[in-house]
C-alpha cells in the first residue's frame, strides 16, 4: 500500500472484474469494442444531427446532447480500463481516484437529468402538441439542456466533498473497474454511516426521483393515447418506447447501486457495466432504429460521403 509519512493512502488499487489472468485478454477486447461502438454510434448520431436541418426539432437537438454526454461519460472510465488491462498496472493515485469520481458523477447525473427533460419533452408533444412549439422553443431547450449540467455539477460537488472529509489510512484495494463513492467510502478509517446515509439520499433519492418522473411522464401519455387513439399518437407512442428501454434498463442499474442498504458492493461492479458501457452503447442503436428520420438522415449523409 503506498502511503506517506501520515499514513495517509496516496493512490488506490482498482481490481477490475476479474484478478484471473486468462481473463485480462478477453476483458480488453470487450471494453474496446464497446468503446468504439460508443465513439461511432454517438459520433454518427452528432454528425448527422448537425448536418441534417431537417433534424431541428427540439427531441433531435435532445438526442444530439444525450450522445455528447455518452461520449464524455464512458470516455472517464473506459481508456483507463484499457490501458490497465493491457499493462496489468492496476494502481490509480488518490487525485486521480478523486477526479474520476467527479466526473463520473457530473456527467452520469447530468444524463439522468437529460432523460427526464427528453420525458418531458415527448409528453409535450403527445399530451400537449399545441403548445410544444411555444413551450419547447430552442431558446428553453437550451436553458434545459445548460439547467442538466448545472444540476450534474452541483451534486457530483456534494459527492466529492462528502469523500474527501473521510480520512483514508487502511485499506486501499476497491473492487471495481473504477472509482466510484460507494466502495470508496467502505475503505474511510472512520464511521461512515452517515456519509453512507448521506451518499444514499443524494445519489440514490435522484436517481430515483427522476426515474418516478419519467415513469410518471410516460403514464401520462399511455393515458392520453387510450382516450384518444389515433395513428399520429399511436406513432409517437412508438418512439417513446426506444425511450422507456433506454432509461428503464439505466436507472434500475443506478437505484440498485447507489440505494442498497450498507454491506458489501461487490456484485454492484457487474451492475455497473450496465450504466457505464452497455447503456451508453445501446443508446445510438435504439434511439436510431426508431426513428425513420434519423435513419434517413444517416443514409444520406452515407451518399454524401461517397459522392465525395
Amino acid at each position: 500500500m503506498a502511503q506517506d509519512n501520515s499514513s495517509r493512502v496516496t493512490e488506490f488499487i482498482l481490481l477490475g472484474l476479474s484478478d484471473r489472468q486468462e481473463l485480462q485478454l478477453l476483458f480488453f477486447t470487450l471494453f474496446l469494442l464497446a468503446y468504439t461502438m460508443v465513439l461511432l454510434g454517438n459520433l454518427l448520431i452528432i454528425v448527422t444531427v448537425r448536418t441534417d436541418p431537417k433534424l431541428s426539432s427540439p427531441m433531435y437537438f435532445l438526442l444530439c446532447n444525450l450522445s455528447f454526454i455518452d461520449i464524455c461519460y464512458t470516455s472517464v472510465t473506459i481508456p483507463r480500463v484499457l490501458v490497465a488491462l493491457l499493462s496489468g498496472h492496476k494502481a490509480i493515485a488518490f487525485e486521480g481516484c478523486m477526479a474520476q469520481l467527479f466526473f463520473l458523477h457530473f456527467v452520469g447525473s447530468s444524463e439522468m437529468f437529460l432523460l427526464t427533460v427528453m420525458a418531458f419533452d415527448r409528453y409535450t408533444a403527445i399530451c400537449r402538441p399545441l403548445h410544444y412549439t411555444a413551450i419547447m422553443a430552442r431558446g428553453a431547450c437550451w436553458v434545459l439542456v445548460a439547467a442538466c449540467w448545472a444540476g450534474g455539477f452541483i451534486h457530483s460537488i456534494v459527492q466529492t466533498v462528502l469523500v474527501l472529509q473521510l480520512p483514508f489510512c487502511g485499506p486501499n484495494t476497491i473492487h471495481s473497474y473504477f472509482c466510484d463513492v460507494p466502495p470508496v467510502v467502505r475503505l474511510a478509517c472512520a464511521d461512515t454511516a452517515l456519509t453512507e446515509w448521506l451518499v444514499a439520499s443524494n445519489s440514490g433519492l435522484i436517481s430515483l426521483g427522476c426515474f418516478l418522473v419519467l415513469v410518471a411522464s410516460y403514464a401520462l401519455i399511455l393515458a392520453k393515447v387510450w382516450a384518444r387513439v389515433s395513428q399520429g399518437n399511436w406513432k409517437a407512442l412508438s418512439t417513446c418506447s426506444s425511450h422507456v428501454m433506454a432509461v428503464t434498463l439505466l436507472f434500475t442499474a443506478c437505484i440498485f447501486t447507489y440505494l442498497r442498504p450498507a454491506g458489501t458492493f461487490l456484485t454492484s461492479k457487474y451492475v455497473s457495466v450496465i450504466y457505464t458501457i452497455f447503456s451508453p452503447m445501446m443508446n445510438p442503436l435504439i434511439y436510431t432504429l426508431r426513428s425513420s428520420e434519423v435513419k434517413e438522415s444517416m443514409w444520406r449523409l452515407w451518399k454524401c460521403c461517397r459522392a465525395f
